[in-house]
């Protein structure tokens, strides 16, 4: 199917094309505000940090709410949508109302020393690493418990 709204006019298959792509998109429901969507991320990692950044245009920073719970960065927020009177959209791919994110991070890091910044529509929060030593082995033998009976 040929994606209407980027042919021209002057193409031959123009009027067939979009009165395919119209009614694709009038069976097509519509998310409503009610709908949570999932929030794209990047994170990466540099020798001291864990860095997540979120490209997430349109959002006040009142409206976000970032949690770090044991080693799980949560990210949740509300895109609020102007007014939706009078239209009739012809394509309608932004996501607004709730969105959120969960990830769970691959080492521990810093709740104290987290910090997360808003500039230009993308938030980035920086997570400090824990310095932890080395894992130490568990002995898991059995034990013989002096106060138990026979077996």
């Amino acid at each position: 199917m040929t994606n209407a709204p980027w042919l021209t006019p002057n193409e031959e298959n123009y009027m067939k094309a979009f009165t395919v792509a119209k009614a694709h998109r009038d069976e097509t429901p519509v998310p409503t505000a009610e709908d949570e969507a999932k929030l794209a991320i990047d994170i990466f990692e540099t020798p001291n940090e864990i860095v997540v950044q979120a490209p997430i245009a349109g959002v006040r920073p009142e409206h976000l709410d970032i949690s770090l719970s044991h080693d799980m960065l949560t990210i949740r927020g509300k895109r609020m949508e102007l007014s939706e009177a009078g239209r009739s959209y012809l394509c309608r791919e932004c996501h607004w109302g709730s969105f959120s994110r969960s990830v769970i991070l691959p080492i521990s890091v810093s709740f104290e020393r987290s910090r997360a910044t808003f500039e230009q529509g993308v938030l980035t929060v920086h997570m400090p690493k824990l310095n932890r030593g080395p894992s130490i082995p568990i002995d898991s033998s059995p034990t013989h418990d002096s106060t138990a009976g026979p077996t």
